[in-house]
């Protein structure tokens, strides 16, 4: 087996020396046969990493020059090591360049044909679990769309604006990345979280044994900061704490129509994995 024929097997599929010369030899020398059934193996062995947890990996953002629109996406590895990988972080370019392209925030159609094989490239050359987890997209109709990607691309925002333009949108995507409110205004939170926080205040309020009339307005109180605590607009600007959002961005003449926050791994459950006590048990045995 000729060593450029290995050479260029290796550069077209990432994978290494002993198994490129494996592939080549059962497939007589016929350099694109040995890459489909390499694909095939790859589909494979990514197949039996994909059961492990992967909540390790990197968020990424884009916005279109004029500020139209802009994505967001979520790409797991198991460790921050590969997360730091120069294969890996090529891979969520591709993925990032073509969810912002297709204006696409449905996984599986992002997923479709070539990320999918690379995808499964990558598990097999790096030995991990990848995957695309989410996907977000903003438009603004009559505003713009603004960005702030943290800078170590574990918190990424996208920030739409009626009115303003994208410095200030970037302004506020920054405040959203440090303080992570739960929603734009007051009036957004959900029914059942109010509830749950009133239920929660009202038994602490009971437990104070003052009036009942005393105990209405802790708890009308204690709503009321819950609210301003976890809505946007409401909230003490990061960079100038003197000035809420909502006032910072009614000065320019704007408002705030919507935002988008990821979290690398926010909401998945990692399993703890005891090195130490694996080793011991293995030479135990």
């Amino acid at each position: 087996m000729s060593a450029a024929l290995v050479k260029e097997l290796r550069e077209r599929t990432g994978l290494g020396l002993l198994e490129c010369k494996k592939a080549l030899a059962a497939a007589d020398g016929d350099i694109e046969k040995a890459i489909e059934e390499l694909r095939k193996s790859s589909g494979m062995k990514a197949a039996k990493k994909a059961g492990r947890t992967a909540a390790d990996g990197v968020v990424a953002a884009r916005v279109a020059e004029d500020g139209s629109y802009g994505v967001l996406v979520e790409v797991n590895s198991e460790t921050d090591f590969v997360a730091r990988d120069g294969s890996f972080l090529g891979f969520v370019d591709s993925v990032l360049e073509k969810a912002f392209s297709e204006r696409q925030e449905d996984v599986a159609a992002l997923m479709a044909g070539e990320l999918e094989q690379a995808r499964e490239g990558l598990v097999q050359k790096i030995g991990e679990n990848i995957s695309v987890r989410r996907v977000a997209l903003q438009e603004a109709s009559d505003g713009v769309v603004g960005s702030y990607v943290h800078g170590n691309n574990r918190i990424a925002v996208l920030v739409q604006l009626k009115g303003g333009d994208q410095d200030l949108a970037r302004d506020v995507a920054m405040h959203v990345a440090a303080v992570n409110p739960q929603v734009v205004s007051p009036d957004d939170m959900p029914e059942e979280l109010v509830a749950k926080e009133k239920e929660i205040y009202t038994a602490q309020a009971l437990d104070s044994g003052k009036p009942a009339e005393i105990v209405e307005k802790m708890i009308g109180g204690r709503i009321k900061k819950f609210l301003a605590e976890n809505s946007l607009v409401e909230q003490p600007f990061v960079k100038d704490p003197e000035t809420k959002v909502g006032k910072l961005v009614a000065a320019a003449g704007a408002s705030v129509a919507g935002f988008c926050r990821f979290e690398v791994g926010e909401g998945i459950e990692k399993e703890e994995v005891d090195f130490a006590a694996e080793v011991a048990a293995q030479l135990g045995g």
